[in-house]
């Protein structure tokens, strides 16, 4: 922890600060980017080399620490520090306002660690270091670049020599760390002991791409899905268990969160990464079933066939299930068979009917969403032959009746007279009379 305490030290005794730049400033260092970012470049002087483009996944520099603003006195060092990490590893390049600082300028001091950190250091600031910084980052699969500001205050500085009695303590202690006995530290690069393969998610559901990386001193993980650097919100968690095992959890997962993922792990002694492929299953709409067509009340001769037909719709599709006055009907009978298509038609076929088939039924449609039902009465008639009448025939009284009734001494013509001349009729029985009086 000693470096880290000489660094706070040292950025207070020389009073340099971070401050936030203005929006045109801000501005101003994106154009000289945007530039930069697309003119040539003079061959860094680090020893990353891209002979040949690497086969696999490939992602442009992406910056895990960017460049800060600092406002110091004049005389004092600043550090610019950021991390850039990429497949493969990106050379560097260091401007200042636009113009490369090339290996040759000693006024500035280069130095970059294994997991990517790299940092442009001023010994001693002057008017002229007042200034844009940007350091740009390059590998076959793109450029990227950030930038810093850095204001050079000039004048005298009250109290001025106690910080500098301060300071010359800050360095005799810097060179005691130095001239003592020199510490033996060593690293190992990033290995990834376990990694996912390509995966198959649902959408809205829990996703976990697990690893387990060595390294020393611990390596760092960075995630990125399509090259871009994912951060920790609602949806995404970066958790690191006991045992070693880093964790990407995305909950709940969406159609956005589908491609290329990479992990890179860095320390001082270098990276490593592993990239897959993550395909995600579309979610199913949920539809609660529902009747297109209804069944219907219906009535038949016994022994013909019937057929109790619906139609319903649902997401997924639905379970149908028969029953009769409440009691579930099996559909491995000999007479009773069941029926539906993809168009969610349905049908009870009964045949042929029987009197014991009259009833009450019910179909019940059932998905996960939800469950419906409707019921319709089946009455079946009995089979019978109907008889069709005769003709009733009208008895008109036989001329041995009238010979009979005149043998009796009965005028019937004086009886009965009438005014039309009309024959009168005469039943020969009381049935016959009142089957005649029905007929009129």
């Amino acid at each position: 922890h000693g470096s880290v305490i000489l660094g706070w030290d040292l950025l207070h005794v020389y009073n340099v600060t971070e401050y936030k730049v203005s929006n045109f400033e801000q501005r101003l260092m994106g154009e000289i980017e945007f530039r930069l970012e697309r003119t040539p470049v003079e061959e860094s002087d680090d020893e990353v080399q891209h002979d040949e483009i690497p086969t696999g996944k490939c992602i442009a520099p992406v910056f895990d620490k960017k460049l800060k603003n600092f406002r110091a006195m004049e005389g004092v060092p600043v550090t610019f520090t950021c991390k850039v990490v990429g497949i493969p590893i990106p050379k560097v390049y260091w401007f200042k306002d636009g113009k490369q600082i090339l290996k040759k300028n000693e006024h500035y001091k280069r130095t970059r660690e294994g997991d990517g950190t790299c940092s442009l250091h001023i010994e001693a600031t002057t008017s002229d270091d007042d200034g844009n910084y940007t350091v740009m980052a390059a590998n076959p699969q793109g450029r990227n670049s950030c930038s810093g500001h850095l204001i050079v205050q000039t004048g005298p500085f009250r109290g001025r020599l106690t910080p500098l009695i301060h300071s010359q303590r800050v360095r005799s202690r810097v060179q005691e760390v130095e001239e003592g006995e020199p510490v033996h530290e060593r690293f190992f690069q990033p290995h990834f002991l376990q990694a996912p393969g390509d995966m198959v998610a649902h959408e809205g559901r829990l996703c976990r791409l697990d690893c387990k990386v060595s390294g020393l001193p611990n390596p760092d993980l960075m995630w990125l899905l399509k090259g871009r650097q994912i951060f920790p919100d609602l949806r995404h968690r970066m958790l690191v268990r006991e045992n070693g095992v880093h964790s990407l959890l995305i909950d709940p997962l969406m159609q956005s969160d589908a491609g290329t993922y990479t992990c890179i792990a860095t320390n001082k002694a270098g990276q490593s990464s592993f990239s897959l492929e993550l395909n995600v299953m579309e979610k199913e709409v949920k539809k609660v079933p529902m009747f297109l067509e209804r069944l219907q009340n219906t009535g038949i001769a016994e022994g013909n066939p019937v057929r109790l037909e619906c139609r319903v719709a649902g997401m997924p599709p639905p379970v149908i299930y028969w029953k009769k006055d409440n009691d579930t009907i099996s559909p491995n009978k000999d007479r009773v068979s069941m029926h539906q298509d993809a168009t969610g038609y349905v049908c009870l076929l009964i045949q042929p009917t029987r009197k014991e088939d009259a009833g009450w039924y019910t179909v019940s449609a059932k998905n996960e969403a939800g469950i419906v039902s409707c019921t319709a009465r089946l009455d079946i008639y009995a089979q019978w032959h109907q008889q069709i009448p005769q003709p009733t025939k009208i008895v008109r009284p036989s001329g041995s009746r009238y010979a009979a009734l005149t043998i009796q001494g009965l005028d019937i013509m004086s009886a009965f007279p009438t005014t039309d001349n009309s024959p009168i009729l005469f039943a020969s029985s009381p049935v016959e009379a009142a089957l005649e009086s029905d007929e009129l």
